[in-house]
């Protein structure tokens, strides 16, 4: 990640009560640095100490930018972009302050850990105790410090801006100092984030919104998911991978297996870009997929060069590689296996996707492309994994399902064949499907749809496992979507895998795989049939946990039926149906940190009139599957430790009386840790 290295900082927040619980001959009460909120409108209590970033006119009284609110406590905070700009740098000290055992403060702009942080500085030696940069966002995101070494010390803070260009600007606001570090004005506490918490060693436990049953990079940044195959017994998983930044750059392969497709093992990095020829070079190994045959694993992969840093490249070839252990890749000897894209594909031409066609017989690889304002796939042939030929297109979108399509993957589904694409509509990240016809060379829809109607599935992958289920991992983003998790030092994770069917209507559907019920855990939380109303009634806490649930449609009386997730009294995940339209709503507005939106999806009840339910719950991730196949994915960031509570509610009615939620049954249970 970066050069600098944190000194080890509290590991939970279970032990902030502990550290902060007076003790025999406690250092002197922690005071404050002056103005630590800015409500001052200008910088009394802090000095400029260099440079033009910051003045009085970088203290804003604005509440919104470009992406939504900036959060900030209060009404006045300290906007680095607002006095000159991203270009400007400069450095800015508080007040000098006595450290209690902790601090926190909220951070957002630009994320550089080298350039542009808030540091807390030693008054006797001008040492250096801790940094936080921010998340490459203007909405800010607390940060707690464990302070607790340098208790009874004067230290003050510092406003580092070295950094120049796009996000080259920091803003902070609502110091805190003590006890009142670790809990807001509600009363509720802090999660415990930033990136001096993570520990060196691989402790997957200890960030309180990193998802325990999900694949997530310790450090750096994921996308899409590459590469699934079952080769050897066990599952193997790529990700496309950045190990020195958790943001999007030179990518390389990140590696995990796993016995079941549920215990990921983490492996050595599988492939890796050339070195950069220029220090903004972005080159890098991007996405592909892999089939295993005569016990031979083969991997193809888009072979992607800047061209600014390497000038008179083609931008986007096809690559390979084979493995005989899984885990150490040789390159194959007639590499470029596609050393140009087809006529007609000036959107791209990337992500190359194997199968074995059992229609027109022999290897097929289908790689995303686009033209004018059509996106497409196109088709390759092979009869030994090694040599290509164009076999045409394999199939063109209408102009309404995105200009190109991205992370293609065809296969065979009870009876039909079914292509996945991945498409950007209007800024939105969409993992669209096609149900149709194969005759071998070209694809026929006869059904479009959208698999997750939520705002966190892309770049979907299909893999068929040795028990012929067609196996999904999708990478739970968008390239628009916040990623608070950057205070931490990662971004990115990727889906539960997901079994797909034909659902009832001739759709695509997804259910976790049937082995996620190994890592369930603890004492189910159970409650048979009863009526809930519009006073939320709480089945229990998890937030690391697995939901089901069984509502009787017809019975019940209330318009919306509303289920609490990740809830608090300040905040909560809403999961609504409504009654009359049929639709399930997923809405994040009032989630925490992260994106805020409202995501719908039409669901189907039972024949008996009963809507089932089975809802994953993974401190920064939500996966809702209907029991009609529809699903709804969204990450999100709940800001307080006590934002657990599972909550069903009904609202409105007939004659608006208040009606009521009849609840069949609904169980909740514990989810173990998915690494091994």
């Amino acid at each position: 990640m970066s050069r600098w290295t944190a000194p080890a900082l509290i590991a939970t927040a279970a032990t902030l009560a502990a550290l902060l619980a007076p003790t025999a001959g406690a250092a002197p009460r922690p005071t404050a640095p002056l103005n630590p909120d800015f409500e001052t409108g200008d910088l009394t209590g802090w000095t400029v100490v260099s440079g033009t970033a910051f003045s009085d006119a970088a203290v804003s009284a604005q509440h919104d930018y470009w992406g939504g609110p900036f959060s900030q406590h209060g009404d006045r905070h300290l906007w680095g972009f607002a006095a000159a700009g991203d270009d400007a740098t400069g450095r800015l000290r508080s007040s000098s302050f006595t450290a209690g055992r902790a601090l926190s403060f909220l951070v957002a702009g630009g994320w550089d850990p080298e350039k542009l942080y808030v540091a807390l500085v030693r008054d006797r030696d001008g040492a250096e105790l801790a940094r936080q940069t921010g998340p490459d966002d203007e909405a800010y995101i607390r940060v707690l410090w464990d302070t607790a070494r340098w208790a009874g010390e004067q230290v003050h803070l510092e406003v580092v801006d070295d950094k120049q260009g796009g996000w080259g600007h920091l803003n902070l606001d609502d110091v805190r100092t003590g006890t009142a570090a670790t809990r807001d004005d509600n009363g509720l506490t802090f999660r415990a984030l930033g990136q001096a918490r993570q520990p060196a060693a691989h402790d997957y436990a200890a960030d309180p919104l990193r998802p325990q049953f999900h694949y997530t990079p310790y450090q750096g940044w994921i996308n899409d998911p590459n590469g699934l195959v079952q080769f050897g017994g066990r599952h193997h998983l790529f990700s496309q991978y950045h190990p020195d930044a958790p943001k999007w750059g030179p990518m390389h392969w990140a590696h995990a297996d796993s016995p079941d497709a549920v215990h990921w093992r983490e492996l050595p990095v599988a492939l890796r870009p050339d070195p950069p020829a220029t220090p903004g070079d972005v080159s890098g190994i991007f996405s592909g997929s892999a089939v295993a045959s005569g016990g031979t694993l083969y991997a193809a992969y888009t072979r992607f060069t800047d061209t600014a840093a390497r000038p008179g490249a083609t931008p986007e070839t096809v690559e390979m590689v084979t493995s005989t252990d899984g885990v150490t890749f040789t390159p194959l000897a007639a590499n470029p296996v596609v050393a140009a894209a087809p006529a007609g594909s000036g959107a791209g031409f990337r992500d190359p996707y194997l199968f074995r066609d059992p229609v027109a017989g022999g290897w097929k690889m289908a790689v995303g492309s686009g033209d004018g304002d059509r996106g497409k796939v196109q088709l390759y042939a092979s009869a030994d994994l090694r040599t290509w030929t164009y076999d045409g297109v394999l199939a063109t979108g209408d102009g309404t399902d995105g200009a190109m399509w991205e992370c293609p993957s065809l296969f065979p589904l009870d009876g039909k064949w079914v292509l996945l694409t991945s498409v950007n509509e209007g800024g939105r990240s969409v993992q669209r499907y096609a149900v149709g016809s194969y005759d071998g060379h070209v694809f026929t829809p006869e059904r479009r749809g959208v698999l997750d109607g939520g705002g966190d599935t892309y770049a979907g992958q299909v893999y068929r496992d040795d028990r012929g289920r067609q196996l999904m991992i999708a990478w739970l983003g968008d390239w628009n979507a916040k990623e608070p998790t950057r205070v931490n030092g990662w971004a990115g994770a990727q889906s539960v895998t997901r079994e797909l069917f034909l659902r009832a209507d001739g759709g695509l559907g997804a259910r976790p795989v049937a082995e996620l019920a190994s890592l369930e855990t603890g004492t189910t939380v159970r409650s048979g049939a009863r009526t809930v109303g519009d006073v939320p009634w709480r089945l229990g806490r998890g937030s690391v946990a697995r939901l089901r649930a069984a509502i009787d449609v017809n019975a019940t009386t209330a318009d919306t039926v509303t289920v609490r997730l990740h809830a608090s009294a300040a905040e909560a995940t809403e999961l609504r149906y409504d009654k009359a339209t049929g639709t399930l709503t997923l809405d994040t507005a009032r989630s925490g940190y992260g994106t805020r939106a409202a995501y719908s999806t039409r669901v189907t009840p039972d024949a008996d009139g009963v809507l089932r339910l089975d809802v994953l719950l993974d401190r920064s991730s939500v996966e809702v599957f209907a029991g009609d196949g529809e699903t709804l994915t969204a990450r999100v960031y709940p800001r307080y430790v006590e934002s657990d509570a599972v909550e069903f509610a009904g609202s409105g009615g007939s004659g608006g009386s208040g009606g009521t939620v009849a609840l069949r049954w609904a169980s909740l249970r514990g989810v173990g840790s998915g690494w091994s």
